[in-house]
């Protein structure tokens, strides 16, 4: 399995050395298809083409259900909520043992956020 940065938000720009998902869908998609060396996580992704409104806590679930655990992880969100619960959840899943206890866990960013 090929090893990637993946970069998941639907409107900023993604920065050098990553791959881009605009959705839940194609994040989902990119979690089964690649190794994911960094993952750089929005919260909110805005409505899918079906209208759900699927967002980055919902890929951390799907993550600790399937035993998806990135080298590093980075929560770049300005949905403060959104950060502090994905953020918490990600450290109770790693000592849980859902994510592999060496997940690296951040509370912000890896890049400025750039529209």
């Amino acid at each position: 399995m090929e090893l990637v940065n993946l970069y998941v938000d639907d409107l900023r720009k993604c920065p050098d050395g990553f791959i881009v998902a605009r959705s839940y869908y194609e994040a989902i998609g990119a979690l089964k298809t690649y190794k994911i060396n960094i993952l750089s996580l929005d919260h909110d992704l805005g409505l899918d083409e079906d209208g759900s409104e699927k967002n980055g806590y919902d890929i951390v679930k799907y993550m600790c259900e399937n035993g998806i655990s990135p080298k590093k992880i980075y929560i770049h969100t300005d949905n403060v909520v959104g950060r502090n619960n994905t953020y918490h959840t990600l450290l109770g899943a790693r000592e849980r043992g859902f994510i592999e206890e060496s997940v690296e866990i951040y509370n912000y960013g890896y890049t400025e956020n750039r529209i």
